[in-house]
């Protein structure tokens, strides 16, 4: 495509973007400067609009673009928006005053959703996809353990073990040293492999003390627990309500279900992607667009966030923004580790 139709494109994009009106020739000749003629701009958009890129609402004499449209624009011309340097602040000085994952993830999401005026959704870390990064054996009563496995994403798994017998704190002391010293910094998914020979040898008791430990650790890191994601910014679905050709009331009722947001958020990487319209895969949500990216690791991501919006939005914008708090909320996993 020549280079004076996809500025053209362009042009039409961000019109509408900005001014939710069909874009006619004149406004881009008026505010754009591509130093052609209104009646070149016109002949440049009947074969934008062969190629299935914009289209003419009702008797509109003026162009919007279509989801290809988008597309094209996305992949070819959008470039990113640099934040400015209060935007970025607010995100760092926001994310720092976390505590804990959960809090994290909530100012993640709340702040997602205000800088963009998108929905935001945040998925938790995989618990499957994180490494140890400390266990500990804290005992209740003379015969009751609670063994802590933490995350190197802040997760923090626990279980109680009742042995029926009375357990020694020196033993608990080296037994503490010896897990830790055979698993920590490894992914959880390698935990068994890991623990392997930690029983045998071992005298009666001990043995089977030390096998129920084994047995709970290993179980507490091959399980798979239900990937959980948090919303914000439903409410500014409302704001859009006339870019949607239907009620807005299907595309809340499928932000609702946890499957369909982890569906929306899979298989990203550390490269953002970007569907829009008819791309996407669950019906009710063929009217919007979504923005997503991996945080946490650019090799293994341990989970992801974006936003949701309508296929009429500042994608650039959108598109940084989405970047620049994934790298934060990176950061604070891997300072956290």
């Amino acid at each position: 495509m020549e280079s004076r139709r996809l500025e053209i494109l362009r042009a039409i994009v961000d019109e509408y973007v900005s001014t939710q009106e069909p874009v006619g020739s004149k406004a881009i000749a008026d505010r754009h400067s591509l130093g052609i003629s209104p009646a070149t701009i016109r002949n440049e958009m009947a074969l934008l609009e062969e190629q299935g890129l914009i289209t003419h609402p009702h008797t509109s004499a003026g162009r919007i673009p279509t989801d290809l449209g988008y597309r094209v624009f996305v992949d070819k011309l959008a470039t990113i928006k640099p934040l400015s340097t209060a935007e970025r602040r607010a995100i760092e000085s926001f994310l720092e005053g976390a505590h804990d994952l959960d809090d994290v993830v909530l100012r993640t999401v709340r702040l997602l959703a205000d800088v963009t005026k998108q929905v935001a959704v945040v998925q938790y870390p995989s618990l499957v996809k994180s490494r140890v990064r400390h266990l500990e054996l804290v005992t209740l009563t003379p015969s009751r353990l609670m063994l802590i496995l933490i995350t190197d994403s802040g997760r923090v798994e626990q279980r109680v073990i009742d042995f029926g017998n009375d357990i020694e704190e020196f033993f608990i002391a080296s037994l503490r040293s010896q897990l830790n010293q055979a698993i920590a910094g490894a992914r959880l998914l390698d935990v068994a492999d890991q623990l392997t020979g930690l029983v045998a040898g071992r005298p009666g008791n001990e043995k089977r003390d030390v096998n129920a430990i084994v047995t709970t650790l290993t179980e507490m890191a091959m399980e798979k627990p239900e990937e959980r994601v948090v919303l914000a910014g439903t409410a500014n679905l409302a704001r859009f309500q006339e870019d949607f050709s239907t009620q807005i009331h299907p595309i809340l009722e499928a932000l609702e279900e946890q499957v369909v947001l982890l569906r929306l958020l899979g298989d990203v990487g550390e490269n953002v992607q970007v569907r829009i319209g008819q791309e996407q895969s669950d019906e009710n949500l063929r009217q919007t667009s979504v923005i997503s990216v991996g945080y946490g690791s650019e090799v293994n991501p341990l989970g992801a966030l974006g936003v949701i919006g309508p296929t009429r939005m500042d994608y650039a914008a959108s598109i940084a923004a989405v970047s620049a708090v994934a790298r934060y909320v990176g950061r604070y996993m891997n300072e956290g580790s």
